[in-house]
């Protein structure tokens, strides 16, 4: 999590998702890769567009347009894998383009009131920049949302004590 009070500037990944720009804080971000393989595995939430092999591991890539209540996300020639480490593991997200880096100087606007409470839990917050506002995603709520909770679980409890 990005403390509201961090000192310094906040580098961020941009992305596009259905024409709006959003982004993750640099360090949550181990690479970005052109669309994989992706295989759908039954039985999981439809935000899951399944997974694929990362240097052999397996590794969950979100559907990051249905987990925000968006449509499940065309893949095109644009399209690409941002692949997050968090505390838990290693998860992907499709994204329908990569944009710049950037750097955000201000302090972070919390996400508007008015947007639906499960979106704004998974957004660190909104900075207005030249270009239009940037809403810069949790990595960490993302991959912990409401219907990936259940897979984490199951993770857990398949790990040997």
């Amino acid at each position: 999590m990005v403390d509201a009070a961090r000192s310094g500037p906040l580098r961020l990944v941009c992305f596009e998702l259905r024409g709006q720009e959003l982004a993750l804080p640099i360090e949550a971000v181990r690479e970005t890769l052109p669309i994989q393989p992706i295989t759908r595995v039954v039985l999981t939430p439809t935000c899951l567009a399944g997974v694929f092999s990362l240097r052999g591991d397996i590794v969950p890539v979100i559907d990051l347009g249905v987990l925000l209540g968006l449509a499940r996300t065309e893949v095109g020639d644009d399209s690409r894998i941002v692949v997050l480490d968090y505390k838990g593991g290693t998860a992907g997200i499709v994204v329908d383009r990569l944009r710049d880096l950037r750097t955000i100087e201000e302090p972070l606007e919390p996400p508007p009131s008015n947007l639906d409470p499960t979106v704004a839990q998974l957004l660190l917050g909104v900075a207005a920049t030249s270009s239009g506002t940037v809403r810069i995603l949790d990595a960490n709520a993302v991959v912990t949302a409401e219907p990936l909770r259940a897979l984490s679980k199951s993770d857990e409890e398949g790990k040997p004590a």
